[in-house]
């Protein structure tokens, strides 16, 4: 979904002077700090049953440091029968969006139940949790992939107090692998897909740790400060843009890295990988010329696709689309 959206409304939240450091500060605190209310409208609704999520306990997985406590839900394979139905419309010239999605849950089981073809981790964007890449697990989950879904640090139910945009969520990643192989939930190979800021730290995973396969990448974003200031150009023209870029500025200081650190075509150039881009055509916040950029960096064999009419925030769910492409890169090398 929106890769730093919430960023904006972050630093309105915080009306002192000083401006820079404020804003550089308020862009990394942790999205699930925030009230509740202040979160925008979102362009995309998911209707999803509480049965997606009740049915399959939480765990916690510790990372640091800074210490966290992530938590993850499981989903094993079996007959979930999901069915997706959608419908768009305009809102003031804006494309909106529902995604309604069915299952049987609990599934029967099938052939995987017992013996996973693999795990898949499922990485959500920027200021979202695990419910936006659960249809995904449930999805995979039914063609035999056991699926993870995580609470990345400071969203969702997780804790930590900043986040720092990849620098050190691949250390938690890593660490959530640890703890999936110590209780032996995890079978081999593992894989993993990630949407907007989800897909960025996939790439920068796949780069650090030999255990991952496969690499699903939907809207990466290549520059941090480009998708900052595209989403101002889509979602808040009126907000000064000489206080949002005093923020950026500032920001490398408050995470303790440098400024090219936070970009992912940085990532991609010290690492190559191989990877499935997909980007969206209507997508203003990481627009098909930034993940070509991407896709340009990354290793032989790494493929592209295009879907027309998907924005940013919509692209994940169109699984007429996706499934096809996606399985059958996850069935690669198998």
């Amino acid at each position: 979904m929106n890769v730093l959206r919430w960023l904006i409304l972050a630093v309105l939240a915080l009306h002192a002077t000083g401006c820079g450091t404020i804003a550089a500060h308020a862009i990394a605190h942790a999205p699930n700090r925030y009230p509740t209310w202040f979160a925008p409208t979102p362009p995309v609704t998911l209707a999803l049953s509480a049965k997606f999520f009740t049915n399959f306990p939480m765990h916690v997985a510790q990372v640091g440091p800074p210490l966290a406590r992530l938590r993850y839900r499981i989903i094993d394979p079996a007959d979930y029968d999901l069915k997706v139905s959608s419908t768009n419309w305009l809102e003031h010239g804006k494309k909106q969006f529902q995604f309604d999605f069915d299952a049987t849950i609990p599934g029967p089981t099938n052939v995987w139940t017992t013996k996973p073809r693999g795990t898949v981790i499922l990485l959500h964007g920027y200021a979202l949790a695990q419910f936006a890449m659960a249809p995904w697990a449930f999805r995979l989950a039914q063609e035999g992939w056991r699926c993870v879904l995580v609470d990345l640090r400071g969203h969702g139910k997780s804790t930590g107090k900043m986040i720092y945009f990849g620098t050190r969520e691949v250390g938690d990643l890593e660490q959530l692998l640890d703890t999936l192989d110590r209780t032996n939930e995890l079978a081999g190979p593992v894989d993993v897909i990630g949407d907007s800021f989800g897909a960025a730290l996939a790439l920068r995973w796949k780069g650090e740790d030999a255990r991952i396969h496969a690499i699903v990448a939907m809207a990466p974003y290549a520059s941090f400060s480009n998708a900052t200031m595209n989403i101002r150009s889509e979602y808040a023209s009126w907000f000064p843009k000489w206080w949002l870029k005093a923020g950026l500025t500032d920001l490398p200081c408050v995470l303790q890295v440098p400024a090219a650190d936070l970009n992912t075509t940085t990532a991609l150039r010290r690492r190559p990988v191989t990877a499935l881009f997909i980007a969206g055509g209507d997508d203003h916040i990481a627009p098909v010329s930034e993940v070509k950029k991407l896709a340009a960096l990354a290793s032989p064999g790494s493929e592209l696709i295009t879907v027309p009419g998907a924005t940013h925030e919509s692209l994940t769910y169109y699984f007429d689309d996706l499934v096809a492409p996606i399985l059958n890169w996850l069935n690669q090398d198998r």
